[in-house]
């Protein structure tokens, strides 16, 4: 198996710095009066622009291609000595946002908690590599694109499956559009495809660049236990800058969507809202369906972002409490699920999405894995 950088040290602080770090800088948050959406993304949500999303014709949806599983492998399916190369069903990674890791306190905490091993017990081989926690999806993606390749050698497929949180969709997104030919599909869950006015805040009060190398260096020295090779590189204020609105902007127009690619994308809602309007899709599974109706309570830790970024008159912006649902929907948008950012990936330490609510993540990725393979990937 792969080996994969991990955190060794240190638990006691986890739940209060998973919890800060996703609520100062988290690739999380975004910019809900969007400025580049996808052809999925209804026109009363915000105003498509083509110089950051490329037309929907441009990329139809890539199911209608032909997968006739008797075609002879393309150029991109044989390995450099011209040998065939496994199709699908591709291996799954699954790609961590910011603040995350692969595991922590050795084996004691993941990411995506327990879902590895879940998908494991169902006969799935599922790889979490760690890439840096504190820096910007184009450092990261380059960290995540490594591992593809560490992952394709290892099984001897043509393709991975991505499957990103929050920042890790970015850094997904990145993969596919520098390695298309490696990448099936990306899916995204709750990921800030265009930014967020509180990164935009924080970085305007954080103008001194004196101050930001400071904070830089703290990074560095507190999220060795996330990240090994943490070093000089890492740097908290690339992330926050390539998660302003701008920078979003920036980072969508240098990486489309790519032919031979699928996009996927899935949002959060909590609150205690359905959000009907902005949750709908025709293409949501029903795995997503079953749920519409189940309301999820926001984690404490939550709740004073969650109120900021709904805009505080009436839910206009439904969110998961980090990121808003208009700016998670990217490609084919499956619809919303009933949880708050942290519920999304099991976090913290598996515990309940709240009083009342059914869903289960555990169950949600054992789904979304299964509706991947049914898809033919």
């Amino acid at each position: 198996m792969l080996d994969a950088p991990r955190g060794r040290r240190g638990f006691g602080y986890v739940r209060a710095a998973i919890a800060a770090g996703l609520l100062v800088a988290c690739g999380g948050v975004e910019d809900g009066a969007a400025r580049a959406v996808d052809a999925g993304v209804p026109a009363d949500f915000a105003v498509a622009d083509a110089a950051v999303i490329p037309d929907a014709a441009v990329f139809p949806d890539a199911r209608l291609r032909d997968r006739d599983a008797g075609a002879d492998p393309g150029p991109d399916e044989v390995d450099d000595a011209g040998e065939p190369r496994l199709g699908a069903p591709y291996p799954i990674v699954l790609a961590h946002g910011f603040f995350g890791f692969e595991e922590l306190g050795g084996s004691f905490l993941t990411y995506f908690y327990g879902v590895k091993d879940d998908l494991a017990a169902h006969g799935e081989t599922v790889f979490t590599p760690a890439v840096d926690p504190f820096n910007d999806s184009t450092s990261r993606g380059e960290e995540l694109a490594a591992a593809v390749d560490a992952i394709l050698a290892e099984t001897g497929h043509a393709k991975v499956v991505l499957v990103g949180h929050s920042q890790g969709g970015l850094d997904a997104r990145y993969v596919a559009s520098t390695r298309p030919d490696q990448v099936a599909a990306v899916v995204t869950v709750s990921s800030p495809h265009r930014g967020t006015p509180m990164i935009d805040l924080v970085l305007r009060a954080a103008e001194d660049e004196r101050v930001r190398e400071w904070v830089d260096g703290l990074v560095r020295t507190v999220g060795a236990p996330l990240w090994d090779a943490a070093g000089e590189e890492t740097s908290l204020f690339h992330a926050m800058e390539q998660l302003s609105e701008e920078g979003a902007a920036a980072f969508n127009a240098a990486h489309p969507n790519q032919p031979g690619v699928d996009y996927f994308s899935i949002a959060g809602r909590s609150g205690m809202h359905l959000a009907p309007g902005p949750c709908a899709s025709d293409e949501a599974p029903e795995w997503i369906t079953r749920y519409a109706w189940e309301r999820d309570p926001i984690d404490p830790l939550l709740a004073v972002s969650e109120a900021f970024i709904d805009g505080g008159f009436g839910d206009p912006y439904p969110n998961d409490g980090l990121v808003r649902i208009e700016s998670a929907r990217w490609g084919t948008f499956l619809g919303c699920v009933p949880a708050d950012h942290f519920d999304e990936m099991g976090q913290l330490l598996g515990d309940s999405p709240g009083l009342g609510n059914r869903w289960s993540y555990l169950e949600f990725y054992r789904d979304l894995v299964g509706w991947v393979r049914a898809e033919g990937y």
